[in-house]
């Protein structure tokens, strides 16, 4: 609930000055204090936050489980012997794209629940909760639209659950090794892990991530792109390259902890 702000932030920024259009946000801050002034707290910053929660039962807890399984399978199988960083990234990879597979509807949900403020009042959905977006979603567009935007939600799994698992395990193993803290499993060095793991995760995720959320948010009777390769192509010819890492602030604030 508390980092749901900036995953609202993250989209709306991903999402601005697509097919040419003029930009709104300038920065973060920007966009969120717009946003807050535009709609409020409720239905601006913490709009499509049940999406977020299912998102969570779903894709989180698929990924992070599934990770921890197999890690500890591992471990099991070479008696203790922690495994290479390659392992590490390839358990992380499986595990991101099983979740995301399984978290897709919950992902559509969320894109489209809090990039919904954005557009102009005529055009917005107005979901009034997940269930609801699903259920209209599939009324409206057909069963299989919950899974719109599936593979590349799923290759930005992949790279985000590798990398940021992977280096995260990895790290840690690195620094207790060294004896830079007393503790393996303490919160510092859990937070400096993940603090470092972040800023690769979010680098190579962010551009998978930008793609996601236009694909999911576009209107299905009226698409400005045919596929990913289509919108990453319009949105660099657009808008630059470095909309491809456009929301990468917020995201990088609330994956650090993690």
């Amino acid at each position: 609930s508390i980092c749901h702000p900036l995953d609202t932030v993250r989209v709306q920024m991903q999402v601005d000055s697509e097919g040419g259009a003029a930009r709104q946000y300038k920065s973060s801050v920007d966009a969120a204090r717009k946003i807050v002034l535009r709609d409020g707290l409720r239905r601006g910053l913490y709009a499509g936050l049940s999406a977020a929660f299912l998102r969570q039962w779903t894709y989180g807890a698929c990924r992070m489980g599934l990770y921890s399984y197999l890690l500890n399978s591992n471990r099991s199988d070479e008696k203790g012997k922690s495994p290479s960083l390659v392992t590490k990234l390839w358990y992380g990879l499986v595990s991101g794209g099983i979740g995301a597979f399984i978290g897709t509807p919950s992902e559509l949900s969320l894109v489209r629940m809090t990039a919904d403020s954005k557009k102009p009042l005529q055009e917005r959905r107005g979901y009034k909760s997940v269930v609801d977006c699903c259920v209209r979603v599939v009324r409206e567009e057909g069963p299989t639209a919950l899974w719109r935007g599936a593979s590349i939600t799923i290759m930005r799994a992949c790279v985000l659950s590798s990398v940021q698992m992977g280096v995260t395990s990895e790290t840690k193993e690195r620094l207790t090794e060294i004896g830079f803290f007393k503790y393996s499993n303490g919160a510092p060095i859990l937070f400096i892990s993940t603090l470092f793991a972040s800023v690769f995760a979010n680098t190579f995720s962010m551009p998978f991530d930008v793609i996601k959320s236009r694909l999911q948010n576009q209107n299905p009777h009226r698409p400005l792109y045919s596929n990913a390769w289509d919108c990453a192509r319009k949105s660099v010819a657009q808008e630059g390259p470095l909309v491809l890492w456009r929301g990468f602030t917020p995201a990088f604030i609330k994956l650090a902890p993690y």
